[in-house]
Order: structure tokens, then C-alpha cells, then sequence
């Protein structure tokens, strides 16, 4: 029998989360065979090599496979060239999935007649430390994300981009497989490809995925210098991809940066450096107060300057990948790849 379903899942030293995320996608409602999953691993250094095969030891529908050269959209493609179902999911394995999860996928994705579905995060501390929990106040406010719906207001309707989407196989024989260029954000590079072509992207909020984020403040700021990069090369390689949301921290970084430089000619400038810091602090506040009365009052008095490193961060990245794209070293001037299914 061959499965209705091919579950792909990249990861990389998630020995943390491998077992958890598996177990929960493996509760599937559906008839026996009717899945299967194939984990791709990017040469993971911890144990999660050894965990991988102790489900493929015990589930026939898991299969693991490897990914020398360690790039996300790299290990993404070898799982849908090995795939055998009519649909494909991809999952993250830092993510756990609510039983019945790929058959709210299967019904969504046939009741609406989209070409990719799926639905919201719902971000949960990494760890129970304070910085965890710190972090998952930061990324599940609009002040701190932006506007993506499958983050912070997940309505039923179409939608520009969806977590850990569900595709008809035949969508990659239309539109071709993820850019192998981008390190990051080539799941986000592939939907807004799917629109420009006339594919439908549905989010439907029944399908949740419960999301654990970044451990410490340090591997958030980490991860929004990298996204911030990245979505600059990702613009200048697919201009398709732009979304404002992602430009507001590199704006609000270089409005920083110009008043502050500005100010030292010009008291004007400083003058309106210090009533653009004012106003950003009580949007800064405000968003601090709504997180802290739901999360901890605790969190009060740090998080407003936790909004603010994040978007510096973030935005410093954009700055950083535009220098580095004008000294020819970003990967945007690479000969676009060939991302044909076969």
C-alpha cells in the first residue's frame, strides 16, 4: 500500500524534541500505511542519529535519511524526491502536533481545494527558565512579530504563508522544490512562489502546532540578526518574497542610526531621536503590559527593553546583509539552482 501521506521532517541535533515531536505525529488517526515519515538529519552531532533509528527500528513507516551538506532546504528536497504520498507535509522537529493533527490537514486541504494549508503556532517557553518564558512573550505579541497571522491572529481564510505546510505533491511538479540557495526562509521563498503562480495558501486555525521556542535571550538575538540577513538576500534573490513587516526593524534601525549621526550637526535631530525613542517606548510598554498581565508581572520591567533589542537585532541584520551583498560576499549572486522534482 502506498501512503496517502509523506511526513517530512529536516533536523539537526533536536535530541531534545525529536522523540516528542515523532511520538505525536505517529498518533495519527489515520489507517495503518497510510503515512510515513522520513526524517532527514543534518549530521547531527548529539544523539538524535541514535533516536531516529530506534523509531525506525520499532515503526516500518519511518525512514531516515541524511543530509551531508547540513542546509535546511537541501534536506527538504531529498525528502521530497524520496517521498511517496499524494500529499506532503513538512513538520519541524522543535514543534509537538495534537492528535489527528495530519488529518485536520487532509480535511482542510480537500474542503477548501488549496494547495497548501496549514495553522498557527502556538509558541511555548523552550525550557521552564525565566529567559524562555521571556522569549515567548517577546514572539507572540504583534509589537514583537509583526502581523503574520499564523503567529498572532490566526482567522480562517487565505493567508500569505502558514507554519509547516500541507502540499499537493503535484504543486513541486508545477513550481519546482525549495530554492537551495537560502539558508533560511526558503519555506516562506516557496509559498509566496505558489501565490505568484496562482496557488492558494489556506490557514485554518483548527490546525495548531504547539512551537518551543529559543531557550535564552542570547539565542534570540541570534536568530533575529540571522532572519534579518537573510530576508534581504531572500528579497534581492525572489522579489516576489518582499513583505513589509519584515523591513519595519531595518527601517527602524536606520532611522536610529541616521537621526543619532544627524544629532551631532543638529540639535533638531536629537530633538526628534529622543520624541522617536519616546514614542517607540509606549508602544514598548503597552505591548510589555497586555504580555505581563497574561504571563507574569514579573516580566514588567524587562520587557520593553527586550522589544528593543530584538527589533536592533533583527533590523541590524538586514543592515549587515546589505553591506555584506555590496562586498559581493552574500549568496545572491549565485546562479539561481536547478529545483526540478526529478
Amino acid at each position: 500500500m502506498e501512503p496517502e501521506v509523506s511526513v517530512i521532517v529536516p533536523c539537526r541535533n533536536e535530541e531534545k524534541f525529536i522523540d516528542r515531536c515523532l511520538g505525536s505525529v505517529l498518533c495519527s488517526d489515520l489507517p495503518p500505511g497510510a503515512l510515513e515519515i522520513i526524517a532527514v538529519d543534518g549530521m547531527s552531532q548529539d544523539s538524535t542519529p541514535a533516536l531516529l533509528r530506534r523509531w525506525a527500528e520499532i515503526n516500518p513507516n519511518v525512514k531516515i535519511l541524511f543530509n551531508p551538506r547540513r542546509i535546511a532546504p537541501i534536506g527538504l528536497n531529498l525528502g521530497i524526491r524520496a517521498a511517496r504520498g499524494k500529499w506532503l507535509l513538512f513538520l519541524s522537529a522543535h514543534s509537538e502536533y495534537p492528535k489527528g493533527y495530519v488529518s485536520l490537514c487532509l480535511e482542510a486541504a480537500r474542503r477548501t481545494g488549496a494547495d497548501n494549508v496549514g495553522g498557527w503556532l502556538r509558541t511555548l517557553p523552550g525550557d521552564s527558565s525565566l529567559q524562555a518564558r521571556l522569549v515567548q512573550a517577546a514572539t507572540t505579541h504583534r509589537f514583537g512579530v509583526g502581523n503574520a497571522r499564523f503567529r498572532v491572529n490566526a482567522q480562517e481564510g487565505p493567508a500569505d504563508t502558514v507554519a509547516y505546510g500541507c502540499y499537493r505533491r503535484e504543486v513541486f511538479d508545477r513550481i519546482g522544490l525549495f530554492d537551495e540557495r537560502l539558508v533560511r526562509n526558503s519555506d516562506y521563498e516557496l509559498n509566496r512562489r505558489l501565490a505568484s503562480r496562482g496557488g492558494r495558501i489556506w490557514l485554518d486555525p483548527n490546525i495548531r502546532i504547539d512551537y518551543f521556542n529559543q531557550e535564552t535571550l542570547a539565542g534570540l538575538m541570534k536568530q533575529a540578526f540571522a532572519n534579518g540577513t537573510w530576508n534581504i538576500w531572500m528579497w534581492l534573490m525572489a522579489p516576489h518574497t518582499f513583505a513589509v513587516r519584515h523591513a519595519v526593524p531595518f527601517l527602524f534601525v536606520t532611522v536610529l542610526i541616521g537621526l543619532a549621526g544627524i544629532g551631532i550637526y543638529s540639535s533638531k535631530a536629537f530633538s526628534l531621536l529622543f520624541a522617536f525613542l519616546g514614542a517607540y517606548a509606549v508602544c514598548a510598554l503597552g505591548a510589555s503590559y497586555q504580555q505581563a498581565r497574561g504571563l507574569g508581572w514579573w516580566m514588567m520591567p524587562v520587557l520593553p527593553f527586550l522589544f528593543f533589542a530584538y527589533h536592533v537585532a533583527y533590523g541590524a541584520g538586514t543592515l549587515w546583509g546589505i553591506l555584506k551583498h555590496f562586498a559581493n560576499k552574500s549568496p545572491v549572486r549565485k546562479k539561481t539552482p536547478i529545483m526540478d522534482p526529478a
